[in-house]
């Protein structure tokens, strides 16, 4: 596995030359858009969804840093990371940085991977509360980068709307019901641990505990001493992974639960269908596709629902950022960042519990105005702060600041 390192100068360009590291994750097509539109030079290397044995990895790897020459690579959620450390190595030969954003809980990503305290190495989360624990894993140079959105990819396409789409309420989300059984058989718990995990996540789901782990840890020793005697950590990170899942689960069935009286369109996996079998007056549409269809179904809503998952429960998701780019209004959960990025009640409107839904619901469908004014206010502070090409400027100029 050796490689013949080639020195050569590093950030001495007004804007860094970036590696992006594999298109598994549909983020990574948010920031090469990015790069684009400010002339940043960038390759993405695809190394796709296929096992590639070591010679062939290193090769790609080698051929990709010697012949475009990156002053760092750049990775969404460790994809493309191998978990054995061979990246790391060639990093460390070859003196290049290596930037991963997390975009989704970095504790239910690293576990599994070696070599993961390497000093050239800056993470950056999405999630504030998740800063201070990764610092406190041993990494050095951790950051805070919130989501975004892209105006460009996120416009209305279609000249006539698409009747069915139209609703006064409407919910774009997964049940995690697939999602949560996948994970548990992965984790392959006894049937007392599986029934056990079933009650620690319901009562993560109503906590204030930003992690599953150390809630198990303190509130369940016996349930977190029965994982970790897995002794794997393939196992006991799906075993946490599906105590996060289940309880995002329970807490969005409460949730959605609120807006049935509204015949909502529920749109999204069959889950659905499973969940609200025996409720009525709601209309299921299966998932639609991020960019052709969600900018056109978005204004179809005069209530665009939205509550996150318990994977963040200080962060904001996505369809934050990506309701008012489309110049549509947003009823969403109450998150502690949220503060940050939007004047609520101005810019965004949340509810703080479940049990205040069905009023707000009522509230905005009678005021056609006031959700026209939010919408477009949001809309402006997404424009102004909150896009890929404000991120991708940010987290050039703190990869140059900390490695150039």
């Amino acid at each position: 596995m050796q490689a013949s390192p080639t020195s050569w100068p590093r950030f001495r360009g007004a804007a860094p030359r970036i590696l992006l590291l594999t298109s598994q994750y549909f983020l990574i097509g948010e920031l090469a858009a990015a790069c684009e539109r400010l002339g940043v030079d960038h390759l993405l290397l695809d190394l796709g969804t296929r096992e590639m044995d070591l010679d062939e990895f290193v090769a790609a790897m080698t051929e990709a840093f010697e012949t475009f020459r990156p002053d760092f690579v750049l990775t969404v959620n460790h994809l493309g990371v191998d978990r054995e450390g061979i990246l790391a190595s060639l990093l460390n030969q070859y003196d290049l940085p290596l930037a991963s954003w997390f975009v989704d809980n970095p504790h239910l990503i690293l576990g599994v991977y070696k070599h993961l305290l390497e000093p050239r190495t800056a993470l950056f989360t999405w999630d504030l509360d998740t800063v201070a624990p990764l610092s406190a894993m041993g990494f050095e140079h951790v950051f805070h980068l919130p989501l975004g959105a892209d105006p460009t990819r996120l416009a209305p396409h279609r000249a006539e709307p698409v009747e069915a789409w139209r609703a006064q309420v409407s919910f774009v989300g997964n049940s995690m019901l697939t999602k949560t059984l996948m994970r548990a058989r992965a984790a392959n718990p006894s049937e007392h641990l599986f029934r056990a995990a079933m009650e620690v996540a319901k009562a993560f789901a109503w906590s204030d505990a930003q992690q599953a782990g150390p809630f198990m840890a303190e509130h369940f020793p016996e349930v977190r001493a029965a994982y970790k005697a897995f002794n794997n950590p393939d196992r006991e990170l799906a075993f946490e992974t599906f105590v996060t899942w289940q309880a995002t689960l329970l807490y969005r069935l409460d949730c959605v639960s609120r807006i049935l009286p509204f015949s909502p369109l529920i749109v999204g996996d069959t889950g659905w269908q499973e969940l609200f079998s025996a409720q009525s007056g709601w209309r299921y549409h299966p998932e639609l596709s991020y960019y052709d269809d969600l900018p056109d179904f978005y204004p179809l809503s005069e209530i665009n629902f939205n509550c996150t998952s318990q994977q963040m429960k200080g962060a904001v998701n996505q369809r934050v950022f990506d309701v008012p780019c489309c110049n549509a209004f947003l009823l969403t959960d109450h998150r502690r960042q949220v503060e940050d990025l939007f004047e609520p009640g101005a810019e965004i409107v949340c509810y703080a519990s479940p049990d205040e839904i069905p009023g707000l619901v009522e509230r905005y469908l009678a005021d056609p105005a006031a959700r026209a004014r939010v919408a477009a206010a949001a809309r402006r502070r997404v424009l102004a702060e909150h896009t890929y090409d404000h991120r991708m400027t940010f987290l050039m100029e703190t990869m140059r600041k900390t490695f150039g």
